[in-house]
């Protein structure tokens, strides 16, 4: 039996329709039934929360793999399921981290991941990490000022990045859940093309047929704005300004290719992610 955190997030949610096609024994956790309404009918349903550590034994009962996912900056939530996962006798556990999980010193925007990875292996349970890189859903975040001003904010400048589709990050979890051989194992994750932020934001243009203006972020809080329109807490704020400055040292953009090797394929690119995702990039009021 696997069981599943954060199924109702954009990685959760592919990874359920990965395991579902697959025919997969599998359970999802979540806290509010509502949100997997439209989530396959064969997920086992547990409610349960991860800040509640005496929800979590149904939930883990019989479950001999995890797929371990916690948002946010703190690491309660993933010890709480690491301890569970240990009482239940759970066999495997595989960890959602964050390549930005390396260093010394590790970056802010990676220190709880890298907390979380040094809890899941001071645990003893077999695990496979994996480290994606930046999503290209988090372009998504730069909707709300193409719809209200027409531009985005470009925080990073000469910067580039490979970003990852997370359908491709369910597919590389749904092969190391279901198949032997990756326990000790960290894959880094990304796509395949290293991009500016100015050539993600000309693919959108060109997928939803209209201009696009890319302002530089001109101050500390237009560079956290350009993430989090509505800011961020201070620890948060000051990660993101981290690694906006060492993005955008990055002029070639960290690529591997850990995804072809292990589904003897290609990433998808992110003109198929925007291709994909047209009606979410565009306007309220246009149509195709």
């Amino acid at each position: 039996m696997i069981l599943v955190t954060g199924a109702t997030g954009r990685i959760g949610r592919e990874l359920v329709r990965e395991l579902d096609a697959g025919n997969a024994e599998f359970r999802i956790l979540i806290r509010d039934p509502t949100r997997a309404a439209d989530l396959p009918a064969r997920a086992e349903r547990m409610v349960g929360d991860l800040d509640k550590p005496a929800t979590l034994t149904p939930a883990f009962d019989g479950v001999d793999r995890l797929f371990l996912l916690t948002p946010g900056i703190g690491i309660d939530q993933a010890a709480n399921a690491i301890t569970a996962a240990r009482a239940a006798g759970v066999r495997h556990i595989v960890l959602l981290s964050s390549i930005w999980a390396f260093g010394d010193p590790v970056p802010a925007m990676g220190r709880w991941h890298y907390e979380r990875e040094q809890l899941l292996r001071m645990s003893g349970i077999p695990a496979t990490i994996l480290r994606p890189g930046g999503f290209t859903t988090n372009a998504l975040e730069w909707v709300p000022s193409i719809r209200k001003e027409g531009f985005v904010l470009d925080a990073i400048g000469p910067g580039r990045a490979a970003p990852i589709d997370p359908a491709d990050i369910a597919a590389v979890a749904r092969l190391v859940l279901t198949e032997d051989g990756h326990d000790g194992q960290t894959y880094i994750l990304t796509g395949d093309e290293a991009l500016t932020i100015a050539e993600q934001v000309e693919i959108i243009a060109a997928t939803i047929g209209r201009d696009i203006e890319v302002r530089a972020a001109a101050s500390p809080e237009e560079i956290v704005r350009s993430r989090y329109p509505d800011g961020a807490p201070k620890p948060l704020a000051d990660a993101i300004l981290e690694g906006a400055a060492i993005m955008r040292a990055d002029t070639t953009g960290v690529r591997t290719d850990t995804v072809r090797r292990l589904l003897g394929r290609r990433p998808r690119t992110f003109a198929e992610w925007c291709a994909r995702n047209a009606d979410a990039l565009r306007l309220d009021n246009e149509t195709e």
